[in-house]
């Protein structure tokens, strides 16, 4: 393998890694106030945090590596040229943060417990990486992913074996969000190259981890799924995007955006 074929799948997975936890961050970000408990909008703001600071150490590598400045990589790239999962930016549901927001919270911890649980695999694989920078960035960032997976693994047992109501709104999330999770589970156009390089491990084998993980999480509440996650909407890693992926960066950006305007840059 070439240097520049080993570049383009370095970058390339440290955009869907880093894309993954900015966009998904930012949708756990607008239940901030809207939590169902006092107790709850502080944990999950303190995930969010999290999440978002972990963006920003993939975000920084890049920048490492001459792909530009981390913040302008994070606020000033086109929608297309964004590589995270469809499902991670779909809206928490209809309105706006200020305005009538009605969101699904048995779609927030779906999302995000199916998300912990395959970004805990792909951390795992990526300490392996043979891209230290990468691998040590894997390692420190496991240390939280710990407690949140523990948090939203919670949260699913809780409600899926607590109210009928509860149960039916829970299960209509995991198919809609297992709809589109495929999305997150692959590695894109470039995933046989970043596998040649060492930087991750094959796609189908971290995708068996997953459903075996999930499957066990599954029989744990007494709930069946046999399909495979899907990807019905694309494939956000080549940069198919949905129109809610324009209406997060125009929240996240707007400030970055307007201060850099003002300075003349």
């Amino acid at each position: 393998m070439s240097f520049s074929e080993k570049n383009k799948a370095m970058t390339e997975l440290l955009y869907q890694l880093a894309d993954d936890d900015f966009i998904h961050a930012h949708r756990g970000s607008e239940w901030l106030g809207l939590a169902p408990h006092i107790e709850e909008d502080v944990a999950f703001s303190s995930i969010n945090q999290d999440t978002m600071g972990h963006a920003a150490m993939y975000y920084k590598l890049l920048e490492d590596l001459g792909e530009g400045k981390a913040d302008d990589l994070s606020h000033r790239r086109k929608p297309e040229q964004y590589r995270n999962a469809i499902i991670l930016e779909e809206r928490n549901g209809s309105g706006e943060y200020l305005e009538s927001p009605q969101y699904d919270w048995a779609f927030t911890v779906i999302r995000h417990f199916f998300y912990d649980v395959s970004k805990k695999i792909r951390l795992e694989s990526l300490k392996q990486s043979s891209y230290e920078p990468l691998s040590e960035a894997a390692r420190k960032i496991l240390t939280e992913q710990y407690y949140h997976l523990m948090h939203w693994e919670v949260w699913f047992k809780q409600l899926m074996t607590s109210t009928a109501k509860a149960r039916k709104k829970m299960e209509a999330a995991i198919f809609k969000v297992w709809d589109d999770f495929g999305g997150v589970l692959t590695l894109g156009p470039y995933g046989d190259e970043m596998v040649k390089a060492g930087l991750i491990e094959d796609e189908e084998v971290l995708k068996t981890r997953f459903t075996e993980r999930m499957q066990k999480y599954f029989q744990s509440v007494d709930f069946k799924l046999v399909t495979e996650p899907q990807m019905k909407r694309g494939d956000g890693r080549a940069g198919v995007h949905t129109p809610d992926l324009e209406h997060a960066l125009s929240t996240l950006s707007e400030v970055y955006v307007s201060d850099a305007e003002a300075a003349g840059w």
